[in-house]
């Protein structure tokens, strides 16, 4: 496991993101695992959550022109990914969408650099992947291309059918879907450790019950 993928699932515990117990979902399984991406709500940990994003899209290697960031969770996000990847020399031009269109001054519903080229969509995690069609569009509508999706956790869960809502997502527009972790990475961490035995064996109980390859 790639040393930020350690240090990210180490950041996620410390700030009480990623948490391990029995947490019921909202398809109403009981999950052993639970992570809130919206407890990185202060300027340090946004921060360092747009550096991890960053060594993420870096690692991946896609080629992309600019960032987007679907509203209202992607706004943040993109904006600090853009941030930790000009930091690390990357400069990338980026924008996100207002829900409703804007009639006066600049008008229309993109703030931000226009849609270009290569996009790639940035979101938290992917549960029925309504916000990537409608980024999708967005995006095809301007004559740009979606070239990926970027999450911080893949939970490699089936959904209503035997895909996850990543696979579906990647099937459906053509575009491959990166993470900052996934839940084998969380598996593999809980091995290391080797003092969470009772969380490692709910974990493979519930992937060998809900999973996917």
């Amino acid at each position: 496991m790639p040393d930020f993928k350690q240090a990210f699932i180490e950041f996620a515990i410390e700030r009480n993101v990623l948490r391990f117990g029995e947490f019921k979902t909202k398809s109403g399984r009981l999950s052993p695992y639970f992570f809130n991406a919206g407890l990185f709500n202060d300027g340090n940990s946004l921060h360092k959550l747009g550096q991890f994003y960053a060594q993420a899209i870096l690692a991946a290697q896609l080629p992309l022109d600019m960032l987007f960031g679907p509203a209202y969770k992607g706004i943040p996000l993109v904006s600090a990914i853009a941030i930790a990847l000009a930091e690390m020399g990357h400069n990338y031009a980026f924008c996100f969408n207002r829900k409703e269109i804007k009639d006066h001054g600049e008008g229309g519903n993109i703030i931000g650099a226009p849609l270009a080229g290569q996009v790639l969509i940035v979101d938290d995690v992917i549960t029925a992947g309504t916000s990537v069609q409608e980024s999708v569009d967005l995006i095809r509508t301007a004559s740009a291309t979606p070239c990926g999706v970027v999450v911080a956790l893949d939970r490699m869960e089936r959904g209503r059918h035997e895909k996850s809502a990543i696979q579906d997502v990647e099937q459906m527009h053509h575009i491959p879907v990166i993470s900052i972790i996934n839940l084998d990475n969380i598996m593999d961490y809980l091995v290391a450790r080797g003092d969470m035995a009772p969380d490692l064996l709910a974990i493979k109980r519930y992937r060998a019950q809900y999973g996917v390859a």
